[in-house]
């Protein structure tokens, strides 16, 4: 199978990764040694690099990550295959949205807490749960552990045109055109998921901002999209100096 990116390209591509995986372990968004990140490396989509099956995410380096074909279930056979649910959602994703270059999927406490609700929604109530707005699907039908094809296509259905996926009695996928465009997705997912909670037990009214100002705020967010660079750089700046050996 040949890499769909440039050599150079392609290394970077997977120290980004190892470090999003890095960096969700800090953050406390990992689960055991399950969940899973993706990037796309060609242009179709098809072929992208994933963790090993239950490798912690505090340990992964960029020489770990496994160089997958979506069109090859073979590749479930090989060392390190990654686990049923990763190949699921991640082939059935890059299958169906090859605009999407980066899946990351797991169980960050509060946006889990908030798919665990019986309405789960993100209301928009500040800017940060605004940022979403018009770019969230919810996933109501639960299949459980998303191991078979079928499961697969519902999720990537379900997901739509939207880059955030909530996904009821689960968890959440958030994508994105590079590491740090998802990375920064998930980040504020979380922040915005403990702000939801957090007023929701005040008891009170939530105050929900109309549907004009929740749009205006959203398209708002887009003037700052370069914000995700400089926070993902700084983040990995941390990396170099205290776990360097991730892009290894």
């Amino acid at each position: 199978m040949k890499d769909g990116a440039p050599e150079a390209g392609l290394q970077a591509l997977r120290a980004d990764l190892a470090a999003a995986f890095r960096l969700a372990a800090r953050f406390d968004w990992h689960e055991s040694v399950g969940n899973h990140f993706s990037v796309a490396v060609s242009e179709d989509g098809r072929q992208f690099l994933m963790n090993p099956k239950w490798r912690h995410f505090a340990s992964i380096r960029a020489r770990d990550l496994l160089l997958l074909d979506a069109d090859d279930p073979g590749v479930m056979e090989g060392p390190d295959a990654p686990d049923a649910s990763a190949w699921t959602i991640h082939g059935a994703l890059h299958r169906a949205r090859p605009d999407i270059r980066v899946v990351l999927h797991c169980h960050p406490p509060h946006a889990t807490a908030l798919a665990g609700l019986k309405l789960p929604s993100l209301p928009p109530i500040d800017m940060n749960t605004a940022r979403f707005y018009g770019d969230l699907a919810v996933d109501l039908d639960c299949g459980g552990i998303a191991d078979d094809a079928t499961e697969g296509a519902r999720i990537a259905s379900a997901l739509g045109s939207c880059s955030t996926l909530l996904m009821a009695n689960h968890g959440l996928t958030c994508t994105g055109a590079t590491v740090a465009q998802a990375f920064e997705q998930l980040y504020f997912f979380e922040k915005a998921a403990r702000t939801v909670l957090l007023a929701r037990a005040s008891g009170q009214d939530l105050a929900v901002m109309s549907d004009a100002v929740a749009r205006n705020t959203a398209e708002g967010w887009k003037a700052y999209a370069g914000m995700a660079d400089a926070h993902f750089a700084h983040l990995k700046s941390v990396l170099d100096r205290e776990e360097p050996d991730y892009c290894e």
